[in-house]
């Protein structure tokens, strides 16, 4: 596998090639919630401003998380592909205050472009992330397809007194985020280049669990990950969901060593620029430069957690204010 360069064999990039924010929200606006006589109580879904999971009732304490993520290659390397991809879909979990149970498999694979060991590496990629999370891997679902995707189908469990959620962010609360921001063009710089980025594969890589089991654990009740609809994306759907103003402050976010580089090299995702376009009627940014903007907006792959409250050893970016005449300001 020496010399492979996964990400050419796909049209776009981890998180980055998701459908458009605006495109994704008209196609779900108007889908029904449920059946007519459920089975179970869904306590989060579409109605709640789309949160990263599905969330239904077990019993009076607990409740059943459920998702699925999956992406073409965001790297070159199949094995850190499956971690990456295993880590990103396990974060929806973490994002709720979950804790991951189970996951299956998602794979599609052009078998006739790439050899199946290649797709081994990735499967083998995933279930190590899996474990590390203490997460059972059992099988999945396979598919012959144009260019490869991979990703898992994960169940968790939350205790419903504790579940992080979009809605519930008040004014007053400090924003935190987790993990720095540039993977968006980092990766798209290796796409390019090839030049590999030890630090983006590690940030991609880390599980939310700690991050999560410490906002737990101090009482924060609204959050969600920063994926494919940036920092900027994802605080606006909280700031929507919640009725209220996400104040961010641009020079208090962390960014991957190279990330400002990559953005004036002109290595920005078309992901990351139909972000922006979203976003940009909902945001007043003071004047902010179109580089921190686009950063701001960056597309990321198995981001961070952003989360209405404060946690030790991670940055305050902003706050939660009252609603104003728009969703989102940005101050430089």
């Amino acid at each position: 596998m020496e010399g492979l360069r996964l990400t050419e064999y796909a049209g776009g990039g981890g998180c980055a090639c998701k459908l458009p924010p605006g495109e994704l929200d008209g196609l779900v606006g108007g889908l029904a919630e449920g059946p007519a006589r459920p089975a179970a109580e869904l306590l989060l879904g579409l109605a709640g401003g789309g949160d990263d999971a599905a969330v239904v009732a077990l019993d009076g304490e607990r409740a059943l998380v459920t998702t699925a993520d999956f992406f073409t290659p965001v790297v070159n390397d199949p094995y850190d592909w499956g971690r990456i991809a295993a880590a990103n879909a396990l974060s929806d979990v973490y994002a709720m205050g979950g804790t991951p149970w189970a996951a299956v498999n998602l794979l599609a694979w052009p078998r006739d472009l790439l050899p199946m060991e290649v797709a081994a590496e990735v499967l083998r990629g995933g279930r190590d992330v899996a474990h590390e999370a203490a997460c059972h891997v059992s099988g999945g679902h396979s598919v012959t397809g144009p260019e490869p995707l991979y990703g898992m189908s994960v169940v968790g469990v939350v205790d419903r007194a504790r579940m992080m959620r979009l809605d519930a962010a008040r004014p007053g609360m400090p924003l935190t985020l987790t993990k720095p921001l540039g993977t968006g063009v980092l990766n798209a710089r290796h796409k390019s280049t090839g030049e590999v980025f030890e630090q983006a594969v590690a940030s991609m890589t880390a599980l939310n669990r700690d991050a999560s089991g410490a906002a737990v654990a101090a009482g924060i009740r609204a959050g969600t990950d920063v994926t494919g609809f940036g920092l900027l994306g994802h605080a606006y759907k909280l700031a929507r969901a919640s009725g209220v103003t996400v104040t961010l402050d641009a020079g208090a976010v962390p960014y991957l060593p190279g990330a400002r580089e990559a953005v004036r090299d002109g290595f920005v995702s078309g992901g990351t620029r139909r972000n922006l376009e979203w976003v940009a009627p909902h945001t007043d940014f003071a004047g902010v430069p179109e580089e921190a903007r686009l950063l701001l907006a960056d597309a990321q792959t198995s981001g961070g957690l952003l989360l209405a409250g404060e946690i030790p050893g991670h940055p305050v970016v902003g706050e939660v204010t009252a609603a104003g005449p728009t969703a989102v300001v940005v101050r430089g």
